[in-house]
């Protein structure tokens, strides 16, 4: 039922032990609503009832310890730990272990009698479902002035109970266990993964019907900066003779389309049709750029407001890359060149399933244009999507989108917040703009998905944020340039479809997982969306857990 690693366990899917008995331990896991039945049940036969509660997002030494002293307090163990939804930590990455496989592990210990999943952060609404005789905290909570350990030992003791400290003599970093465990073993990755693909319907079937089916014939709007991306792919001769600097020797070129470019072509491969709107220059980059958009087919609107159109140029040795020019500078749009660039936008809104923005920083993208096309787009358009790249202020102009998907650093420099909790700042930032999904990138980390617990509208931001960590879905990091237009790419298509956040941050990172592999910024076709997602374990054990 357990896989040993180090010093704590992991849960697995095994039901039955070598002799082909059951592990019945799901008959201990009890509804929130059956409390106050299980506890009257309990009372009747005169038995107390001893109350634990934590996180546990895993199960090691410190905490069977700190259970063991609660079963000796009383008659019945009954054990509740938070949420995902209710646990808020700094980084937003916890907790590693989802619920359903925390409550497994507390379950399969023979001396805990009931597991409960508590919705709230603190265990008052147990208690006083429970009413339980003894609530037993680890020693550190003795002299903690934390306001909701004190509402949980007030609210015990008013209804007849007693507070007990356990010893706290075994003490464990769940944190640094997880991370020890993850060093030494990464296909762990794959069991937490594949229970989280399993609670938010993730699954290879319905994610290849979704894409080889409803992803053909989007109509997606792209409206940004187009730019080339061109590398330069050398040898490393020796360090100059003039100077300490490496001298290289180039071997060969290409190009790609780059911004709102790459997104176009994303979008055209997965099967959309999409239409570009940008600002381009009068020299030779630009005729290179419309060729490559004719090339992909991708329909386009693009005005000449520039001297020239921005490039970048990186040289590379392997795949290691050891400069970056960037050759442009930023020529925002004036008001006739705003209000023509609008103009053909709002034109054709009924036309289009979704419209994305995104702003590298080169002027097509401003706040004065999100001000005057956003409130025309809204009530036609069903799915409005948003990034920036680097620190750009006009993330906090795009009010009301669907979904932002832009990195920490990002978020944290539109809030200008570096100080709060990652979650904290993400509920700012979405309640300010009345943006129910946000993606918040972080590279190798993978993401950070938030979005509102509550249905209506109007109470979005009137409890805590839901989230979900997804880590990076890459195998092999060669080249993260693009990566997240890709992910905003796949994730607003499968918006288009009606998919939840979830389902659409999983499909993205997969997308930005496939450009991450290969070195150049080439668009994701839909065959190699799927065939990467076929390969993929938690995919297969969602399916067989839903099939189940």
């Amino acid at each position: 039922m357990f896989r040993h690693v180090g010093v704590f366990y992991l849960p697995t899917r095994q039901t039955a032990d070598s002799d082909g008995v059951k592990l019945d331990v799901l008959r201990k896991l009890v509804p929130v609503g059956q409390l106050q039945t299980v506890a009257q049940r309990h009372a009747s036969t005169g038995r107390s009832i001893v109350l634990a509660h934590g996180c546990f997002d895993i199960v090691h030494p410190g905490h069977v310890r700190y259970l063991q002293f609660a079963r000796r307090q009383g008659d019945v163990l009954i054990v509740s730990l938070t949420g995902d939804d209710a646990i808020e930590k700094s980084d937003g990455m916890r907790p590693y272990v989802p619920q359903e496989l925390r409550a497994e592990s507390l379950a399969a210990l023979e001396f805990v009698d009931h597991v409960v999943i508590a919705d709230d952060p603190t265990a008052e609404p147990i208690i006083r479902a429970l009413r339980p005789n003894v609530y037993v905290k680890g020693k550190e909570y003795e002299h903690s002035a934390d306001p909701r350990f004190l509402a949980e030992k007030d609210l015990v003791e008013s209804l007849g109970g007693r507070i007990i400290y356990s010893s706290g003599d075994v003490v464990y970093s769940s944190t640094a266990l997880i991370d020890s465990a993850l060093a030494t073993d990464p296909s762990l990755e794959a069991g937490r993964l594949g229970a989280c693909c399993a609670r938010w319907g993730v699954n290879a079937i319905n994610l290849r019907r979704t894409i080889s089916g409803s992803f053909v014939g989007k109509k997606i709007a792209v409206v940004g900066d187009a730019l080339l991306d061109r590398y330069v792919f050398c040898d490393a001769m020796d360090v100059a003779g003039e100077a300490p600097i490496l001298s290289v020797r180039p071997l060969d070129e290409a190009t790609y389309l780059g911004g709102a470019a790459i997104i176009a072509a994303h979008l055209k491969s997965l099967g959309a049709s999409p239409h570009l709107l940008t600002t381009v220059g009068d020299d030779v980059e630009t005729e290179q750029l419309i060729h490559r958009l004719d090339e992909h087919h991708i329909t386009h609107t693009a005005l000449r407001t520039r001297t020239r159109l921005p490039s970048k140029l990186r040289f590379l040795v392997d795949t290691q890359k050891l400069l970056k020019v960037d050759k442009a500078t930023a020529q925002p749009l004036d008001t006739e060149q705003q209000r023509q660039l609008v103009g053909a936008l709002c034109d054709q809104a009924e036309q289009f399933d979704a419209v994305i923005f995104t702003d590298f920083g080169y002027g097509t993208v401003t706040n004065a244009l999100l001000e005057a096309a956003l409130p025309k787009l809204r009530p036609h358009v069903g799915v409005i999507t948003g990034d920036v790249s680097g620190a750009r202020r006009s993330l906090l102009a795009m009010h009301g989108a669907d979904l932002l998907t832009p990195t920490e650093r990002e978020l944290r420099s539109a809030a200008g917040d570096y100080d709060q909790s990652l979650p904290a700042v993400a509920m700012g930032v979405m309640k300010q703009l009345r943006v129910p999904n946000l993606a918040v990138t972080m590279g190798r980390r993978g993401c950070i998905l938030f979005h509102p617990r509550e249905t209506e509208p109007e109470r979005y931001f009137t409890s805590r944020l839901r989230s979900e960590y997804l880590p990076a879905l890459a195998r092999h990091a060669v080249d993260p340039v693009g990566a997240g237009d890709a992910f905003l790419s796949a994730a607003t298509l499968m918006l288009t479809t009606g998919a939840t956040l979830m389902q659409a941050g999983y499909v993205g990172s997969a997308a930005a997982a496939v450009t991450i592999e290969r070195v150049g910024n080439l668009p994701v076709s839909r065959d190699q969306l799927l065939g990467y997602l076929s390969t993929r374990r938690e995919l297969s054990h969602a399916s067989a857990t839903d099939a189940g």
